[in-house]
């Protein structure tokens, strides 16, 4: 790096510590970062008071190369606006270069999900020769299945579901409606679960939920949680989980079999594709058709 300050540079450190009594630590990162962009376009046969947008943005892109962290290149930008800010009030310059720089956007963590030998081994968890473990169980597969929020699946009435047309009229956020696809291993155990099962927990009670408990009552969302950590527990899965594991899943897998991300969307219920988005880490390959011939379970 050229060692020589610009005097520009320290005309503009000077200004920053009269006016804004900024730190000396402060005042050595502006000046580190405004010399290493002025030693990358000296480099280049470039000086400060005669770069471009161009060169800002192409400068910023080899800083994201070297691997710096969006909070580094967050202040980079925010420096190098600064700069350009005070050259232009000056009269130092005819454009502000660095106008239509934004600054990059944090990444959202990604959900936590499971592999499919994971869902599997969660799904094979329940005792299916109890009444409470069959519901179990088909909750499970229907939460995996649809991708619908646990809010959702506790709250599900009989009504709204179509097994005839392999269907669920789901209720989300805002009340918003969507239909639901339930795939035909899941409307397997939905369909002997509501015949044989569902009677066996009511014991003769009327209730429109599909899913009480065995008292006859609406199950809640932290009951179905408690469920889902002990199973979990039982099939040895250490990864940390959340209530919407099974939907981060089923999201991730039909992905990564080749789904439309705007199909996944459709079918989380997702008012913005941008939500959808966060999931498309895992998307390897395309296929054909949706859902049934996607999913794993299908």
């Amino acid at each position: 790096m050229n060692n020589a300050e610009p005097k520009e540079v320290t005309f503009f450190l000077n200004q920053l510590w009269l006016e804004s009594g900024l730190s000396q630590h402060t005042i050595a990162a502006y000046r580190h970062d405004l010399l290493a962009f002025s030693a990358w376009l000296i480099a280049r046969k470039k000086q400060l008071l005669t770069a471009t947008q161009v060169d800002i943005t192409q400068y910023l892109m080899h800083v994201t190369l070297q691997g710096k962290k969006t909070s580094s290149q967050t202040r980079y930008i925010s420096t190098i606006r600064r700069f350009y800010q005070q050259l232009y009030q000056n009269n130092q310059i005819e454009t502000d270069p660095s106008a239509h720089i934004t600054s990059p956007k944090r990444a959202k963590p990604l959900p936590h999900s499971l592999t499919e030998a994971e869902v599997e081994q969660l799904l094979d968890a329940p005792n299916i020769e109890t009444s409470l473990g069959y519901r179990d169980k088909t909750m499970l597969e229907l939460l995996y299945a649809t991708g619908i929020r646990v809010s959702e699946l506790v709250t599900i009435g009989l009504s709204q579901v179509n097994l005839r047309r392999g269907l669920i009229h789901c209720i989300g956020k805002g009340n918003k409606e969507r239909l639901v696809p339930i795939g035909e291993e899941a409307m397997n155990w939905l369909d002997e679960y509501i015949v044989a099962i569902r009677p066996q927990l009511l014991k003769g009670r009327l209730s429109e939920d599909l899913f009480p408990t065995r008292r006859g009552r609406a199950m809640t969302r932290q009951a179905f949680w408690y469920i889902v950590k002990r199973y979990a527990a039982a099939a040895e899965i250490e990864k940390a989980l959340s209530p919407h594991t099974l939907r981060h899943a089923f999201a991730t897998h039909l992905l990564n079999h080749g789904a439309d991300l705007r199909i996944v969307q459709l079918l989380l219920g997702h008012a913005d594709v941008s939500t959808t988005q966060i999931y498309t880490h895992i998307a390897k390959e395309r296929l054909k058709q949706v859902h049934s011939q996607y999913h794993p379970r299908g």
